[in-house]
């Protein structure tokens, strides 16, 4: 299964009424469950258990205060992952403060469980401030871009 077909599989889960899906089809396996509290505690957990269990609750307490400060449009995460700016280490930034950005157009990879996912802009916007960092730890739903639609 190609990127794009994971990130519109993923769009439509989102924009359902299921909370789980498991789809297996010839030797491609996937499982998506909406995001609440019990979701994301058990990757944190298992991911961050030996050493980073200090250092995941800082992300998930930023969140929230960051989120409350936000006025206007945002591009949000689809999901829990690692937010990376650019295509590859060596590849300028895929947006910066101030571009203006089109429906369809990649404004970030994300990758979780070793997928890297681009995420796509929703609308056309303008690109106002963006809130994380290359490398940053990701929640479901979390701000990433505050934006001004076109």
């Amino acid at each position: 299964m190609e990127n794009k077909q994971i990130n519109a599989l993923i769009t439509k889960f989102d924009e359902s009424g299921l909370s789980k899906i498991k789809i297996t089809k010839d030797g491609f396996e996937i499982e998506m469950e909406k995001a609440t509290g019990l979701v994301a505690t058990p990757v944190q957990a298992v991911a961050a258990a030996p050493v980073a269990a200090p250092v995941a609750a800082p992300v998930a307490s930023s969140a929230p205060a960051t989120a409350a400060a936000i006025t206007g449009d945002t591009i949000d995460s689809p999901m829990v992952g690692t937010y990376y700016a650019a295509p590859s280490p060596d590849s300028a930034p895929f947006i910066k403060v101030g571009d203006t950005v089109k429906k369809g157009q990649a404004v970030a990879v994300l990758e979780a469980m070793k997928i890297m996912n681009e995420l796509e802009a929703e609308f056309d916007c303008k690109i106002l401030e963006i809130l994380v960092k290359d490398g940053q730890a990701v929640e479901y739903d979390m701000p990433l871009f505050v934006v001004e639609k076109i």
